[in-house]
């Protein structure tokens, strides 16, 4: 059986570890619900999103980047039941002697620590789906368009084509 060549995902020749704003999406594992509910208001009452155990874990670790890279600072995030979305920054100083974590240094350690963390709540082989996507933030109202994306994915969850409660 011939494997089917993976596109690649990255922009080519861009450096990940270079000053710019980044928004991540990272998908659980066969796109289970399994990090946090959304509960639909009655009448106008926005949806409410509840963090299930899972999601609590992921939203300690997202936490800690900012913690674990000094570089790395984290705008906005919404822990969807089975997607996340990261709005983050790198700033890096001028003049450092080491080399600065690319996006994929950073989102290789968060996932592989998240699903260590989760591993401790309940026994799981994998947590997220290979790779993750990205998006460059190329400008003001790119940066304005990503974040109101991730404060409105809550409202527009009934609509998601991954909603498995549809």
């Amino acid at each position: 059986m011939e494997l089917q060549t993976r596109k690649p995902n990255r922009l080519k020749n861009y450096d990940y570890s270079q000053n710019g704003a980044y928004f991540i999406t990272i998908c659980v594992q066969d796109r289970k619900p399994i990090l946090s509910q959304i509960i639909v208001g009655e009448g106008l009452a926005p949806p409410v999103l509840k963090l299930l155990p899972f999601g609590e874990c992921i939203k300690e670790q997202i936490n800690n980047l900012e913690i674990r890279y000094e570089n790395v600072k984290i705008d906005n995030y919404v822990i969807m039941p089975n997607h996340i979305h990261i709005l983050m920054r790198i700033e890096n100083q001028t003049g450092g002697a080491s080399p600065s974590p690319t996006v994929s240094d950073i989102i290789c350690a968060f996932k592989s620590l998240s699903t260590l963390e989760c591993k401790k709540l309940l026994p799981i082989d994998i947590l997220f789906q290979r790779s993750y996507h990205d998006h460059i933030i190329r400008d003001d109202i790119d940066y304005q368009q990503i974040w109101q994306y991730i404060d409105e994915n809550p409202i527009k969850w009934a609509e998601d084509k991954y909603n498995t409660n549809i």
